[in-house]
């Protein structure tokens, strides 16, 4: 037997009377123990609102400020669940979402509000609810014994392939994430985390703000990510460590470039889902270690690159983790794409909340799958290749969508690419491509097909079939690209679209 996994209280607890250190949020500052104190604060006034028959879950629907991460100290210190909501979602899908975790209660800002439009909440902006916590203002900062197993906060999946799921997230999950990090970049109290990613989403929660509590260190909040702020906001509050997911770094290495970008405090980045060639570039650019990792909310599967990893690999793959023939569930060979499965057990999945039916589907068998294609090289190095629902299904062959988005990128004009299915009028998928292309930029199919016909590891069915130049593409809130929108629109869309493989 291990060591027990830490809690999200114990990350807490050392921060009880901290004071030289602490949160900042635009031109303020809190320290740990006035910001531990608004928390103790928090959960006395939802205590006082909430049913102690049902489940204490509370809807938050807000920016990146300090009344959100306020939020999470009262679920550590109290065992109210956080529900974080995406502000993407609207109407019936967001009531749904709602409905679907139990909320007593949604929490919101002024300016996440407007999705809330017939959904009862509360305005954390406002006199009245300011006034209310403010009567509990000298409520007792403790520290209730809770276990690694206890479920600390409810995040949903970002929905990109159906209705999101709610991943139950615990104490243990949250906690150790912020210890890992911690450890693995030798962070300490001198360091500031800064925190730019949607704390509604897991990487913002577990690689951001659970690092900035297990370090004893500062953070930065920023309400949302902004490109062009993000190098000053680096050197006007000293960051050291921040954390991505998705375009991130893309948007940063996209303003314009200076001499001095180097000269900032940053040592560490950490992130999924970055480009290769982007993940080099920034690292170079300002001057820090940039690592990004392969995993999803729900945790069953992980991947890390090393030193020695090829450029577009994830990483070599880790002993328990097999890529396997979606339906067979037999071992694919080097260069075939399959399921990336945890065949040891569920890792750190530990199930989405009122839903068993698809709870029981990621672990058919007793193995976690994780719904993510990949291949691995001879040398065990794993490539991703997409999602199973982005297979697509070529004159009779199963293709993965990431590995051709992958070529695609090196088109000189192109900033970023997705690549989709769209029906064959005979049978099966055939391989749209939408582009956005660099400013000034214009589209040139014969140009296009000749850089194809250039990339060796393009193969005939890998070929757009057709290309769409759009100006930007459908995003969810943490930056992932809802492919089943393209897919839906197809050839009727409002943007250009040429025919490239005829």
């Amino acid at each position: 037997m291990g060591e027990p996994l830490p809690t999200v209280t114990d990350l807490l607890a050392p921060l009880v009377e901290v004071d030289d250190r602490g949160v900042y949020f635009e031109d303020s500052f809190t320290s740990w123990r006035d910001h531990l104190r608004h928390g103790a604060a928090i959960a006395a006034t939802l205590r006082e609102r909430l049913d102690p028959a049902r489940p204490p879950h509370v809807g938050v629907l807000l920016e990146n400020t300090p009344f959100f991460s306020a939020m999470l100290v009262a679920a550590g210190l109290s065992g109210i669940v956080p529900v974080g909501l995406n502000p993407v979602r609207r109407g019936a899908a967001l009531a749904r979402d709602i409905s679907h975790a139990d909320c007593q209660l949604v929490l919101a800002d002024s300016n996440s509000a407007a999705a809330l439009t017939g959904i009862e909440h509360v305005n954390v902006d406002s006199a009245e609810w300011t006034r209310e916590v403010a009567t509990h203002a000298d409520a007792q900062v403790g520290f209730p014994a809770a276990r690694p197993e206890d479920l600390f906060m409810l995040i949903f999946t970002s929905g990109t392939s159906g209705d999101p799921k709610a991943v139950m997230c615990s104490h243990g999950k949250v906690a150790i994430a912020g210890v890992t990090m911690t450890e693995r970049f030798a962070l300490g109290r001198d360091d500031v985390c800064y925190v730019s990613m949607p704390l509604f989403h897991s990487n913002a929660v577990l690689v951001g703000w659970s690092v900035a509590l297990a370090c004893r260190g500062s953070m930065v909040l920023r309400r949302k990510f902004s490109a062009s702020a993000f190098l000053p906001d680096i050197r006007k509050y000293g960051v050291t460590y921040t954390n991505y997911v998705g375009k991130p770094l893309a948007y940063v290495l996209a303003t314009p470039e200076r001499p001095d970008d180097a000269d900032n405090p940053l040592r560490a980045v950490y992130g999924n889902e970055g480009a290769p060639g982007d993940v080099e570039r920034f690292a170079r650019r300002f001057g820090c270690v940039v690592i990004d990792g392969f995993g999803s909310t729900e945790g069953g599967v992980a991947i890390s690159r090393t030193p020695d990893t090829p450029a577009g690999a994830l990483g070599p793959l880790p002993e328990g983790i097999a890529i396997v023939d979606p339906e067979s569930g037999t071992p694919c060979p080097p260069g075939v794409i399959g399921e990336l499965v945890n065949t040891t057990g569920a890792g750190r999945f530990e199930g989405y909340y009122n839903d068993p039916e698809a709870t029981a589907q990621r672990m058919a068998g007793g193995i976690y799958h994780s719904g993510d294609l990949a291949y691995r090289d001879e040398h065990g190095y794993v490539y991703f290749a997409g999602r199973l629902g982005d297979w697509l299904r070529v004159d009779g062959e199963n293709l993965g969508t990431a590995p051709i988005e992958r070529v695609l990128a090196r088109y000189p004009d192109a900033t970023e690419v997705a690549v989709y299915p769209v029906p064959d009028p005979v049978v099966g998928d055939q391989v749209m491509a939408a582009l956005v292309l660099a400013p000034g930029a214009d589209f040139d199919a014969e140009k296009f097909r000749a850089f194809l016909a250039e990339q060796p590891d393009l193969g005939p069915k890998q070929w757009p079939s057709y290309v769409r130049v759009s100006s930007a593409l459908p995003r969810t809130a943490t930056f992932k690209v809802l492919k089943r929108e393209l897919s839906a629109q197809g050839l009727d869309c409002a943007d250009p679209v040429w025919q490239i493989r005829r």
